[in-house]
Parts: structure tokens; sequence; C-alpha cells
């Protein structure tokens, strides 16, 4: 994300122009073999992407638009048709830094949750869009506010929704005091898909070492189940502007309250994180998808290729398969190498 304070000063000051939210741009690349892929898949950051149908869509921070790709392959997503879905005029409480738009379909329609502000960074918060079309990339998409906890209404992004035992929640990063670079991510029940209700409930600091490299940081949730329906929070630690940007975890317990602290249990390092040897620098912000057959479990994610790139315009997304362990728990391995060909998702043409 983009953590503007002092801390980031001092990074800005040396020319770290930026923060984890940053444009991206599509740039396809050479075509792959048939079958197989090869990452990057795209050029951007904050990636997200969801499944209706035998369609996939797609999208990730653009800075001042959010654009929706479209296309029955994930591995070839850049060279999909796209729509832009929401430019916002100037002047606007939402008109700058919008970043890590997420799409999602609740209650019979579609929503993006996506955080932007007014300009300054105090000001970045999350906001609600609502379209009641099948098709997202179709439609009027509309309003709806700023969704945010009373008791925690502060500097908030990255937002994204857990449907739990038909209870609908709330999760986000937020920086309760401004001046200090201290990102903890919450959690709240949702009354309807762009209200929540009290109290929120902090999930985790970033209290590991891993967690707080380049400053303390945890961002970007994420939610993950098991074929048994066993809940994971998957979330990015460290600042993004380090190589060290790394995927941390949380498992809730059998039978547990998501709203429980206590029902949580952190992973004690690191669960995906940098590979120089593939060229996977400072990999975060993930999402999740099955393959078109159904069958495979995939994570997708951005990272750098070289070190010291921080969390500007050159940051690319990747995707490659996961697998499960005999306790069902997630096994992400190691970050694949750019450039090698791999096989594509089960079922993609």
């Amino acid at each position: 994300m983009m953590q503007k304070n002092i801390l980031i000063l001092f990074f800005l000051a040396f020319g770290f122009l930026g923060g984890c939210k940053k444009n991206g741009t599509n740039n396809p690349g050479n075509p792959p073999a048939a079958n197989t892929f090869i990452n990057p898949v795209m050029n951007g950051s904050d990636p997200w992407i969801i499944q209706q149908g035998d369609s996939y869509y797609y999208s990730h921070t653009l800075g001042n638009r959010i654009v929706l790709w479209k296309s029955k392959s994930v591995a070839r997503m850049a060279s999909a048709q796209s729509v832009e879905i929401f430019r916002p005029a100037s002047g606007q409480p939402f008109s700058a830094n919008i970043w890590a738009p997420e799409l999602h379909y609740l209650d019979n329609k579609w929503y993006v949750y996506f955080t932007a502000g007014g300009g300054a960074d105090e000001t970045q918060r999350t906001w609600v869009l609502e379209n009641p079309a099948a098709d997202p990339a179709t439609g009027v998409w509309t309003m709806k506010g700023r969704i945010f906890a009373a008791d925690a209404d502060f500097w908030a992004i990255d937002g994204t929704v857990l449907d739990y035992n038909g209870q609908l929640y709330f999760l986000w990063s937020g920086r309760p005091v401004q001046s200090i670079q201290d990102q903890h991510i919450y959690i709240a029940k949702m009354q309807n898909p762009w209200t929540l209700e009290g109290p929120s409930v902090v999930l985790t600091k970033p209290e590991l070492s891993w967690e707080r490299i380049g400053g303390p940081v945890n961002e970007a949730p994420q939610v993950l189940k098991n074929s048994a329906g066993r809940l994971f929070m998957v979330y990015s630690g460290s600042g993004c502007w380090t190589d060290d940007y790394a995927l941390g975890m949380l498992t809730l317990k059998t039978g547990g309250d998501p709203m429980k602290k206590e029902d949580w249990t952190k992973s004690s390092g690191p669960v995906f994180s940098k590979s120089p040897a593939a060229s996977a620098f400072g990999p975060g912000h993930n999402a999740f998808f099955k393959s078109p057959d159904g069958n495979e479990d995939w994570i997708m994610y951005h990272a750098n290729n070289n070190s010291g790139e921080g969390c500007a315009e050159k940051r690319n997304v990747r995707i490659q398969k996961f697998t499960w362990n005999a306790g069902g728990m997630p096994e992400f391995g190691v970050p694949q190498k750019t450039g090698t060909a791999i096989p594509s998702p089960g079922g993609e043409l």
C-alpha cells in the first residue's frame, strides 16, 4: 500500500516515489505455446480475480479509474477485452489514489470495493460501487458511499468480503494513528454490502519480525477456504517498498468465530516470500481462483523482477498452482521463475 508518513517521506527523499498502490498497465508480451503460459501474465499491482460461470473478471490498481477485464483464460487475461467501469470527477473525496478494486457478487448484485481519497494520504478510505446487471462488464455502476466501522473510522485500505456460515464480514487494513506507520487488519459484520455494524475487531497486528521490515505492516487480507470449509486469511506483511514484502496467514479453528481474535492462529513465519532465483522480489497482495475445470487451486500475486524496485510501476502479476497437505493446510511453495513455460490452469483452452 501507499504508506505516506514520516517513514515514507524518508524513502521519497531518496527517490522511492510511490507506495504499494501505483498505476498498472496491460502488457501481454509474446503469446505462450498452447496449454502453457509464461509469468508474468500482466503488468500491474494489487490483482483481484473472481469467477462467474465460465468467465473470469480481473482488476488491478490503475490510480485514477477502475477497469474490468473479462476472459475465459486467466493465463491470457492480458489480451482480453476490458471495460472502464468507474472514473470519478476531480474534487470528490474518492477522486485520487484509487487502489486495489475488488469485485464481489452479493445478494444478486455486483459490488466493487476500492480504496481512494481526496489526494492526501490521510484521506484514504474504502468505498463501494453497486451494479444490478447480470454481467458486471455491462450495466450502470452507482456509488453507494464509504464503508466504515464507527469505532475504527480512520485511514483504511484493501477492503474485502468474507461470507461465512451465511454471515457477511468486511476485512480491511487500517492505521489508527495517521502519523505512525503501523497497519492492522480489522474485521466487522456487515448489515448489507455497503454498511458495517459494530464493534470491529483487530485480527492481527504486525508483531513478528518478518512483518516489520521497512515498517510494521499487515494489509491486503484475502479469504481462502479448503474443501472441508476450513477458513484461512492470507495477508501481506512488511513494507511494500522492500524486497521482503511477503504473505502471512491466519487459520480459524474448526467451529471458530471469525470475530474472535483468539479463535485465529497466526503462522510463525511468512507462507510465501521472495525468491531471487525466480526473479520474485516483494511478492504479495494476492488473490485466489479455481481452474476452469474446478480441480486446481491457484494463487495470483504481484512482485518485482529485480531487487530494490519498491512499490512502483515495475510490479507485475504472476499466477501459480498451489496444493494442500494431508491436514488441509495450503502449501504455496515458492514463486515460480519468470520466463518459463508453465502448464495452464486445468480446462483452459
